[in-house]
């Protein structure tokens, strides 16, 4: 048998077994690479290659924005800014139909797209609005549902560690893809919204809008605000005006977030260790994954897996828009088996070479990935953030997944016009001059 093809056959079959048995996603993917590695250049030269891999993966000067922006998160989730972004949420949307629903949409939308962490915003949000709405007579399997489904927004909304690592991989623009980011995040947040104001139609329940909010006070609640949503002014702006790169932008966040915690009291010298701690636990899971991808990419190319995926989907079909939805529904599956960060790292190196093929730019391609498997993480049996909002709010995860099912639709309709609306991402990118722009 030919060497790429037997190290081919025992990647894809290490993967998918380990992943089955439910391995830790890093042995998963690692354990197998070194196998294949020494089934074709011998167990000595296979560790040797592997780890010269995975230390060139993990020496990445862009890589260094992710515990930047993970500690900045924690710092934020610490520091007091998720009350009072709600507060801010109620007065946006407070007088809608569903007005806590709606509240808790629009307040995940500002606190993940602040922290860059999706599942602290589900777990944050879940816990100060949950027992609000299980007060007010709100089903709790639906305000688990409502908090899963709004919580991936910022993914796509800078700051995104999801969008440094699609960076690294794909050789884009940071800058760039957090502009292009804004387009997709925003139709998540409406597909929520409309969503929730359509089902409010229907049930008495939450037809109930909130009290009247003083303008004066209305004022003052969205000035309290202001420091924390004025973080992503600073660390998108700087990056825009090129006043410091990604990586400088997010010790900028982590500086800022810490003196806002001060300020606002509820982050001290006794809750910092574990805020540091927690945040150095969740860098070392992505750094692992990132580097243990790089080995696995290696032997990816070596089998040349990706031109050999590539040949058969155009071999398919010669329609742009199938091709486009065949790769979509793969992702789709994949990210009901694993995190983003892993499967970005595995399938940009396959798929992004057919995307460029078929003329799509890279930043839009980022977004359709990105938006793609943000849906992963609220669709079991893996999705992260589903379980969590289940788990915050006490409630068993079937009745929430039966809650989520018209979200679930709705966020598919917001995908597909993803894919086909290239403006909805490169809006802004275009406006700004930035299309084109190298990582």
């Amino acid at each position: 048998m030919d060497p790429a093809t037997l190290a081919g056959i025992i990647l894809i079959s290490g993967v998918v077994v380990l992943i089955g048995i439910g391995a830790p996603i890093a042995v998963a993917i690692g354990l197998p690479s070194i196998v294949a590695l020494a089934a074709v250049v011998g167990t000595e030269q296979a560790v040797f290659v592997a780890s010269q891999r995975m230390f060139t993966g993990a020496s990445s000067f862009t890589l260094l924005a992710i515990p930047f922006f993970v500690l900045a998160g924690s710092l934020m989730n610490t520091g007091g800014i998720a009350e009072r972004l709600i507060d801010a949420a109620k007065v946006l949307v407070g007088r809608m139909p569903g007005s806590l629903a709606q509240t808790n949409v629009v307040g995940n939308a500002l606190f993940s797209s602040v922290s860059g962490a999706a599942v602290a915003s589900a777990a944050a949000m879940g816990s100060t609005l949950g027992p609000r709405m299980r007060k007010e007579g709100y089903d709790p399997a639906f305000s688990a549902a409502v908090n899963a489904a709004s919580a991936p927004a910022g993914m796509m909304i800078p700051p995104s560690n999801t969008l440094i690592v699609y960076s690294l991989v794909s050789s884009t623009s940071v800058a760039t893809l957090f502009m292009a980011g804004y387009g997709p995040g925003i139709v998540w947040v409406l597909a929520c919204l409309i969503v929730v104001a359509l089902i409010a139609r229907r049930r008495p329940d939450m037809l109930t809008r909130g009290e009247r909010i003083p303008l004066g006070l209305a004022l003052r609640t969205l000035l309290k605000a202001v420091p924390a949503i004025f973080m992503i002014v600073v660390v998108v702006g700087g990056l825009l005006a090129g006043f410091f790169t990604a990586t400088e932008s997010a010790v900028i966040a982590v500086a800022y977030s810490f003196v806002l915690g001060l300020v606002y009291r509820q982050l001290t010298l006794k809750n910092l260790p574990s805020v540091v701690a927690g945040a150095a636990r969740t860098t070392a899971v992505v750094m692992l994954l990132v580097a243990v991808s790089s080995a696995l990419s290696w032997v990816l190319s070596y089998a040349m897996i990706p031109q050999s995926i590539s040949t058969a989907l155009l071999g398919l079909a010669d329609s742009t828009t199938v091709i486009l939805l065949l790769m979509m529904l793969i992702l789709l599956a994949v990210g009901a088996f694993m995190d983003p960060t892993p499967a970005i790292l595995i399938f940009t190196p396959i798929f992004l070479p057919i995307a460029l093929e078929l003329g799509v730019d890279p930043i839009h391609f980022g977004m359709m990935i990105t938006f793609n498997l943000s849906l992963g993480t609220i669709t079991p049996p893996v999705g992260n953030i589903l379980f969590i909002s289940a788990k915050v709010g006490g409630v068993q995860v079937e009745p929430v997944i039966k809650a989520m099912l018209p979200f679930f639709l709705a966020l598919f309709i917001g995908l597909v016009l993803v894919v086909f609306i290239p403006q909805i991402s490169m809006f802004l990118p275009d406006l700004l001059g930035m299309t084109g722009e190298a990582g």
